[in-house]
């Protein structure tokens, strides 16, 4: 009975695990895309843009990340203890 518990806790952080890389693949990626379009059309071909956007897709996927695994972890989320 155990091993059916701990399986498929297994099961549950290896699939969130699967989400949070694939959430930081599309967003990272549609970064570097808006990246790209605003290095080319508003920079000049400068680099910074696109390092930025990339940056900005990472640090939110890396956000949802931390909310699924601790979903309490949401900003200006207060538990109060029942009385």
């Amino acid at each position: 009975m155990s091993s059916r518990i701990e399986e498929s806790a297994e099961n549950r952080i290896g699939n969130l695990s699967d989400k949070c890389i694939a959430n930081f693949l599309v967003k990272s990626a549609t970064g570097l895309g808006v990246g790209v379009l605003t290095s080319v059309i508003l920079f000049k071909r400068r680099t910074w843009p696109i390092q930025l956007f990339t940056g900005f897709g990472g640090g939110y996927a890396y956000s949802d990340c931390n909310r699924l695994f601790n979903p309490l972890a949401i900003p200006g989320l207060k538990i109060q203890k029942p009385e």
